[in-house]
């Protein structure tokens, strides 16, 4: 049978792709995280949902892989299931089932919607980041940040904070600093296609200090990024403009 892996995009319908509400509406189980569980359980009451909560990836795939044995399933992550997401380890583990067909499904990762959100940061060359050291350690973490600063990229820092991590975004808008001038525009979205978004611009200096939480996603600009009518715009450099 078969295991769609899909990116489901904020949580609303309206981010949601057409393939990724399809190829859920095919599928006769839905498996993810018990967040993102109750996100689509509003959208699909009548599908058949397993989840797991967080730290209990491993269990929640090899339960969607052995499922996918005798029906169809749909392995949901947000955003998008390559980024940060479930099929990296859901193809690491399909080894053991052979007879299992495996298909991602794209959806909207929040570099993406975050970006419109707050108009246009990603314009040019982007480096996407996250904070969280559960899988990277953080010295691998600050020679990442510290090389896409140099490089001047755009940064989109994903996971910024947790109640175990509260002091990262701070640590990182430290590096920053190191080669990023304190005028620097930012720009921070929180809860993206869910009840409560927001998005905010602000300085460099300003984002050392915000108060970000784990459904939040951070947009450091580079050295052309500016403000235009209230939004954090990257430009490419077109000419005669």
């Amino acid at each position: 049978m078969k295991l769609y892996i899909v990116g489901f995009g904020g949580g609303s319908r309206d981010g949601m792709t057409f393939a990724a509400e399809k190829a859920i509406q095919k599928s006769d189980l839905i498996v993810g995280y018990t967040v993102y569980a109750e996100l689509m359980k509003k959208l699909f009451p009548d599908k058949e949902f397993y989840s797991t909560e967080m730290r209990r990836e491993k269990e929640r795939v090899l339960y969607a892989l052995r499922k996918a044995e005798n029906k169809t399933v749909a392995l949901v992550c947000s955003g998008d299931a390559e980024v940060y997401g479930m099929a990296g380890l859901a193809y690491e583990l399909s080894w053991e089932f052979p007879t299992v067909e495996l298909e991602t499904v794209a959806g909207v990762t929040a570099a993406l919607s975050g970006g419109a959100l707050l108009g246009a940061p990603l314009t040019h060359d982007f480096a996407v980041i996250s904070l969280s050291d559960l899988l990277t350690p953080f010295d691998k973490i600050e020679n990442r940040l510290r090389a896409a600063a140099m490089a001047d990229f755009t940064i989109v820092l994903y996971n910024p904070s947790s109640k175990k991590r509260a002091d990262h975004l701070k640590k990182a808008c430290g590096i920053l600093l190191e080669y990023r001038s304190p005028d620097t525009v930012c720009g921070a979205v929180r809860n993206i296609g869910r009840e409560g978004e927001n998005g905010t611009v602000m300085t460099l200096a300003e984002l050392r200090d915000y108060s970000a939480d784990m459904f939040t996603t951070i947009f450091v600009g580079n050295s052309e990024t500016k403000i235009i009518r209230g939004k954090m715009v990257t430009p490419r450099g077109y000419k005669d403009v």
